[in-house]
This record gives C-alpha cells, structure tokens and sequence, in this order.
C-alpha cells in the first residue's frame, strides 16, 4: 500500500531499474508516516562513505509529539539495503552517470519501504514528448470510449 509517491521524479528522470529500501527511522517518525506527514517531491538519494543516504525527505512532526524528543524534520536518514545491491548502485551512480531519485514510500509487511529508482535526466524536449504522449494516449482512450457506444 503507497502511503505517497514522487511524481516529479518519473516528469525529470528516465526511470531504468527499480530497488526497494528500508529506512532507519525514529518512533516519531514512523507515527508522522502513517498520519500521512510526509513529503518527498525535493528528496534525493546519494551514495556517502559506501552507504546510501535520503536527503530532503520532510516528515512533520505530530503536535502529539513527545517533549523529550526535538525532532529535526529534514534529517538525512539511512537506507537498508543488501551489500551486493548496493556495491551495484554505487558502481553505476559513479562511474556510468545514473543518479538515484526516490519514487515512492510505501508499508511492506508493516514496516515502511522506499522505493528508489537508478534513473538518468531528462532534456527539456524528453519532457515534452513524454507529456505528447500522454496525451495521445488520453485522446485514443476517449475516441475509442466513444466509437464503442
């Protein structure tokens, strides 16, 4: 189940592989996530000192929140993930140009998952054939919606 997902992230990247993380969280964070209190539109993942890192991901903290606890919103949290998979990903993000960009946060068997994808930007015009595209595809689903009747 998606609890959000970064659309942004399929408009500016070409998406070609697909990986799925955990994340290290705190209590506080995990409660925010599933009230629904988080952000990833500005969010990225790099690869710092051979582990990989979510930047810019914005969980709000509960007003519940405990007063023991000061919460830093956009802390850089850690991702879980096998070491052959990420020796792949560190192989590929620096020496074959690839980025990693964060597409979805979702629940796996009740803990909270990142999906991530190794994507490679997109030019303006990539853009704006893509969004042609989409559009055409609208535009025969409607004639045809319309033919069958």
């Amino acid at each position: 189940m998606s609890i959000i997902q970064n659309k942004k992230a399929y408009h500016d990247f070409f998406i070609e592989e697909k990986f799925e993380a955990g994340m290290v969280l705190e209590g506080w964070e995990v409660k925010s996530i599933r009230a629904g209190r988080v952000q990833l539109k500005e969010s990225y993942v790099i690869v710092k000192q051979g582990a990989i890192w979510l930047i810019g991901c914005h969980i709000s903290p509960l007003p519940t929140a405990s007063t023991h606890v000061h919460p830093d919103p956009t802390r850089i949290r850690k991702l879980l993930l096998k070491a052959n998979q990420v020796e792949k990903l560190i192989g590929k993000v620096e020496r074959s140009g690839y980025t990693l960009a964060a597409l979805d946060l979702h629940y796996r068997n009740g803990w909270v998952k990142l999906e991530m994808g190794l994507a490679k930007g997109k030019k303006q015009h990539d853009k704006r054939e893509t969004e042609k595209n989409r559009e055409w595809e609208r535009e025969k689903q409607r004639l045809m919606k319309h033919n069958v009747r």
